[in-house]
Formats: C-alpha cells, structure tokens, sequence
C-alpha cells in the first residue's frame, strides 16, 4: 500500500539519502524513541485516521514497523547461522490487513516494534564483526549481507518516520497558543512502553546510564548485485 516490493538496487535511493552519513546501527537503537515522540499527544481515532484512500494510517504504518522487526530478527539469525540461506519476501498490505491491526492498540503495536528492535540490537551488540559480511539470498533484492540489511532498514525506518511526521502534521496541525475550547478534553497519550525494566543490551549493562547502541560503526558498504 506504501511502498512497492524493491527491486533493482538492494537499497533504494531514497534509504540512501535518509540516512547520509549517519550511523545506521544507531539510528535503528534510536527510531522506537522517536516514534514514540511522534505520537505523542495523538488519539487513538485520529492515530487510525487514513490520510487518504489506500494509503495507511499511522497505526497501520507502527504495525508495519512491528512485523518488519520481527521478520528481520529472524533473517539476522539465519544469516549468521546458516551459510547463504534463502530469505523469504513477504507481502507487507496482507501483513496489515490480515493480521488483526484493528485489535491492537496502537500502544501495543508501538511496545511490540520496541521490544522487538532492541532484542534485534542485542544480537547485533553479540554477534562477531565476520558475522556482518556473511550473505543471505533474499528472494527479490538477492545476495545481501547483515550489513546491508542494517542499512536498508535505518533507511526504512527514516522514511517512515518521516511519513508519519507528514501525517500529523497535514491532519493534525497544532493548535495555536490560547485556542483550546472550553470543555474539550486533552488528547490521550501513548503511555511509557509495559516492557521498560527488561535488562539493556549488553553493551549498556552497569553503566547507569541510557542504554546505548551496538558499538559496530562504519559498516562496509554494501555492494549492488
């Protein structure tokens, strides 16, 4: 519904220039925050309001988020495991529409992508620098390392971001100062993710303070097949 299965390059332009040259290990330890920010303030109707026909809404584009990170948990593993295992496309719109979006909160939705991506960082945080340039054969884009998957999906991650900024902002323009109406009531919250005393990855253990992100930096460019 958002974005066409890719093909051609194994990562699109438009991942590329989200990205410049940041960090890709970091900006994926810090997009469930930033999401997070985003929503904040946002009802639930207005976070499942479609901006148009066809095009999901907020909720529908976290859920999206979710079932990427969990599909890529096992993609991580089976690279690193297995010698240039087959990888599986998946077809993301029957991903949202058939797996039950319309009976999770958006909350919920938001704490499982979380959960799911930092469980995904401490494997990354574990895992021996050979294992980055081992190769998976993904059934559309081809051969593609660890190191490209992580680029691909911090690019992934910054245009939806960017998507749902977008949504917001074009359905949800902020009130100016001293406009609220009598009476009206205050926009709920997505409250702090249940899952906030699970143990930090490895590399933020005794440290005492946030967490921080896989220490891997400077991963080698992937190559176009």
């Amino acid at each position: 519904m958002e974005e066409s299965k890719m093909a051609g390059p194994v990562i699109p332009d438009r991942y590329r220039e989200a990205m410049g040259d940041d960090d890709p290990y970091l900006a994926m330890f810090e997009a469930p925050q930033k999401l997070r920010k985003l929503l904040k303030g946002l009802t639930e109707k207005q976070l499942s309001r479609r901006p148009a026909p066809g095009k999901w809404s907020i909720k529908e584009i976290v859920a999206h988020l979710a079932d990427g990170e969990v599909i890529l948990g096992s993609r991580y593993r089976f690279i690193a495991a297995h010698d240039k295992p087959a990888i599986a496309g998946y077809d993301q719109d029957l991903f949202v529409e058939m797996l039950g979006v319309e009976n999770a909160t958006t909350e919920d939705l938001l704490d499982d992508f979380e959960m799911a991506r930092m469980v995904n960082v401490g494997l990354l945080t574990r895992l021996p620098d050979e294992a980055f340039g081992r190769v998976g054969v993904h059934s559309e884009r081809g051969e593609e390392t660890i190191d490209t998957i992580v680029m691909l999906y911090a690019g992934h991650d910054r245009v939806h971001l960017t998507q749902v900024e977008t949504i917001r902002t074009g359905l949800f323009p902020p009130k100016k100062a001293g406009a609220k109406k009598k009476g009206s009531k205050t926009a709920a919250k997505v409250p702090a993710r249940k899952a906030a005393a699970r143990p930090a990855p490895k590399a933020a253990k005794g440290s005492g303070k946030a967490a921080k992100a896989p220490a891997k930096k400077n991963p080698k460019n992937p190559k176009k097949r």
